[in-house]
């Protein structure tokens, strides 16, 4: 069956709605609307949902958290996972974030990339499989998502309130050729408090923006006389530039910013912070605190001193990232972010670094964590993917293991399949954010050849 041909006959409609569903600002927030990620986020479920069913779906919406779209029939279900909602605009656009702007064969706007272009390429794909009239023995279920970019809430309501579990599934919010297997992702808050005496006396301490990007940029401000200054301001050491200040001094630390899923590709500004300050004359648990986190973190991303640089033959090592630190006169706060592999758990890790921390006077404060996800290279879903990948580009592919999370964690037997393809360059999250529209055409023709695939054997 031609599905391409379909769709292409469908491409100026398919625009269309694209551009139309980038319109709708669909960044949570809190207001006064009731609905639970703000009523942005809402109307682009109502828009979905309401063009689902022009285009002859049956639509459901699940109390305004998440929503679908389905067709066929059978007792098992097969599940496309979009999203509609996005992260915020940022800066730097030269064309409106939310114009939904088709230029040079291009669709512009928050959303089109990360998730709304390949949701509503599956919404298309769908329609193609049902013109074509194909025999399937399962239903197919388009899962429109509200809440990916800030936590998963809504996938987490739908399973807890009984949404049904697909057999197998697939979320267009990945990479080509297939994702099988996404690392754990852990996220720790550790504070620890301190009374400051002798020399040096620390008034505000910063590094860094989120746990999961390697920051580029940390600085110490501290109180201390002339002559300390000026010694201070003597120590040269690379990366490291220094501030005379009223009432004393300012050290700051230059990194390189990077993903926290590939921390090596960056340099770490707070461990380099945290060296040099092991040169200065703090004193009490100020300075046990900076030599533990210089000592036991510092420039390191895999967790080695900590005892935890645990590794496997599919997805390679745990990476580590120090990610936030904040300061003032009397406590510190570190936000650390890591990922362990695929076939590992959170016991081969956890607690050697919560235990570390303690015994080094911080405190756990939060502690965040998301399991694996893994499905071996021969699994039925891996390989029927990989099949539909090779069919419909040419292009042999292999799966791929992850540092980074996907919406595919947030249900089982799903794995984050397309739309970015090898070689295409990454503009989801970015300023002036698109999606091409024969790239759109494409992903469209292998989410109908893939729901196919999982839904007429």
């Amino acid at each position: 069956m031609n599905f391409r041909k379909l769709i292409e006959q469908k491409q100026d409609e398919l625009v269309t709605s694209l551009s139309r569903c980038i319109q709708i600002p669909s960044v949570q927030k809190k207001d006064d609307s009731g609905y639970p990620y703000g009523k942005d986020v809402h109307d682009s479920l109502v828009y979905m949902l309401h063009l689902a069913e022009t285009l002859g779906f049956k639509t459901y919406n699940m109390d305004d958290r998440v929503g679908w779209c389905e067709y066929g029939t059978g007792e098992e279900m097969i599940a496309v996972l979009g999203h509609l909602d996005v992260v915020p605009e940022g800066d730097g656009w030269t064309v409106p974030p939310f114009a939904g702007s088709v230029m040079d064969g291009k669709i512009y706007g928050r959303g089109s990339m990360d998730d709304k272009g390949p949701t509503v390429a599956a919404l298309y794909a769908l329609l193609a499989l049902k013109e074509s009239g194909v025999s399937l023995k399962r239903r197919i279920r388009i899962l429109f998502g509200q809440d990916e970019e800030t936590g998963a809430s809504d996938m987490i309501y739908y399973t807890s309130h009984n949404g049904e579990i697909p057999v197998m599934g697939f979320t267009p919010d990945g990479e080509y050729p297939v994702i099988n297997g996404e690392k754990g992702l852990v996220g720790e808050r550790f504070t620890c408090a301190f009374k400051q005496e002798g020399p040096l006396t620390l008034k505000e301490l910063w590094g860094g923006t989120a746990p999961n990007i390697v920051p580029n940029l940390a600085w110490a401000d501290f109180d201390c006389d002339p002559t300390l200054a000026k010694e201070i301001l003597a120590m040269q050491e690379k990366d490291i530039s220094f501030t005379r200040t009223d009432t004393g001094i300012k050290i700051e630390a230059a990194g390189i910013s990077a993903h926290g899923g590939s921390p090596g590709e960056g340099k770490n500004a707070i461990g380099r912070l945290m060296q040099f300050l092991t040169r200065l004359p703090l004193t009490g648990q100020l300075a046990s605190a900076v030599h533990f986190l210089a000592e036991k973190i510092g420039m390191e991303y895999d967790g080695a001193s900590l005892g935890i640089a645990i590794s496997d033959a599919v997805s390679g090592p745990l990476t580590m990232n120090l990610g936030v630190i904040r300061g003032n006169e009397a406590s510190l706060e570190v936000l650390l972010n890591y990922r362990y592999p695929v076939t590992k758990n959170f016991e081969d890790c956890g607690p050697a670094v919560r235990k570390q921390f303690e015994d080094a006077g911080f405190a756990q404060a939060a502690l965040a964590h998301k399991e694996s996800l893994y499905m071996p290279a021969d699994s039925t879903l891996v390989q029927k993917l990989l099949e539909v990948y090779t069919r419909c580009t040419g292009l042999p592919g292999k799966p791929k293991c992850i540092g980074g999370g996907t919406y595919a964690k947030m249900l089982p037997n799903v794995l984050a399949f397309g739309p970015i393809f090898p070689g295409d360059e990454v503009r989801e999250h970015k300023a002036d954010e698109f999606m091409e529209i024969s790239r759109l055409i494409d992903n469209a023709e292998i989410i109908a050849e893939a729901m196919y695939a999982l839904a007429a054997d």
